[in-house]
């Protein structure tokens, strides 16, 4: 095989594979080799430094403004023949590169393969098709009333694709107790941990493994079977479970016509009334229930129903005694046609 086969061969395959050293050395060569060529063709003008580098670019990209060009008869035949030819290859390796690394980063978030750079975002963890997909969209509708627009991450194990691009982000992991794969969805940072899977199992691992892993996040897991709640409660008392409630739907139905309906209000943002919660102030001052409710209902037409003492939600207090003192970081719940932004607690008289 002769020296020219073999170089002809070895340029081949790195050209071939437009490796970025390749290219950028190959661009440093032609860059250097085309200033020789002009400057043994007496092209004094396009030899400067700042000048040759400007035209260099704006040739080889096929710009050409014409306020600089050869004047020479070797320097013509030079550009002719091996700058533009030569230019416009790197000039389309480059562009080609570009355009490959763009598409495989889309194709990765797509997969869910990208690790994310998000925080104080809505971690949702498990796929359960079209229930995720309705919580995905209530999620987005809910998260229009408040002011921070956390950026909501859906987290599977199920191989699918970001079910809504551009509205989510996605992460695909092999295991939800897993700190590498966790990590890419940047569990540690989250706010908000929200955990629904087919499985009651997985649901119970995962809950524990992201107690431990961000115990300051507000976690809520949702269990078909309800005799597992108070068993994650046991370990982990600051995850929030929401249990199935349909055949307990169905029976209060039975009985008191249209709870079923009434609930489907509360709890939807589409349309009529909904309920909303949120913390008073920790520079507020104590006030009576009855201040609050009837305060609340004058100004911003809402009705007062519950609280949490201290913002611990298992302690819930449904209609509490008019009499009852609420305290700075007590979360209250109340009915609203739509969330109160900005409550001026002082015409509360807190």
């Amino acid at each position: 095989m002769t020296p020219w086969i073999k170089v002809k061969k070895v340029m081949l395959r790195y050209f071939s594979e437009s490796r970025w050293y390749t290219i950028l050395g190959g661009t440093l060569f032609y860059a250097l080799s085309s200033w020789i060529f002009l400057f043994l063709a007496n092209e004094t003008a396009l030899t400067q430094q700042i000048d040759y580098l400007y035209w260099l670019a704006v040739t080889a990209s096929t710009v050409g403004y014409g306020d600089l060009s050869p004047v020479t008869h070797a320097g013509k035949l030079i550009v002719a023949l091996y700058v533009i030819p030569v230019g416009l290859t790197l000039f389309a390796m480059v562009i080609g590169r570009i355009a490959a690394w763009v598409s495989e980063q889309w194709k990765k978030g797509m997969r869910g393969m990208r690790s994310l750079h998000v925080q104080d975002h809505i971690l949702v963890i498990g796929w359960n098709e079209h229930r995720t997909m309705l919580l995905l969209d209530l999620l987005l509708q809910e998260r229009e009333f408040v002011p921070s627009k956390p950026e909501i991450v859906l987290c599977v194990k199920a191989d699918i694709e970001n079910p809504m691009p551009g509205q989510i982000e996605f992460v695909r992991v092999e295991s939800f107790n897993k700190d590498a794969d966790m990590d890419r969805a940047c569990i540690a940072k989250a706010s908000t941990i929200l955990m629904d899977n087919p499985q009651d199992d997985v649901t119970m691992t995962t809950a524990l493994y992201t107690s431990q892993r961000n115990p300051d996040a507000h976690q809520v897991a949702y269990f078909t079977d309800d005799s597992l709640v108070p068993l994650l409660q046991q370990h982990c008392p600051k995850v929030e479970c929401t249990p199935s409630v349909a055949v307990e739907m169905l029976a209060k139905a039975a009985f008191d016509p249209g709870s079923s309906m009434l609930h489907h209000d509360l709890l939807s943002v589409d349309e009529g009334q909904a309920q909303f919660s949120v913390g008073i102030p920790a520079d507020c001052n104590a006030v009576a229930v009855e201040k609050l409710f009837v305060n609340l209902k004058k100004r911003y037409d809402a009705i007062f129903i519950g609280y949490a003492p201290g913002g611990v939600y298992k302690n819930m207090v449904v209609n509490p005694d008019l009499s009852t003192q609420l305290q700075p970081g007590d979360r209250i719940f109340y009915i609203a046609d739509a969330r109160i932004p900005n409550i001026d607690w002082v015409a509360l008289g807190v």
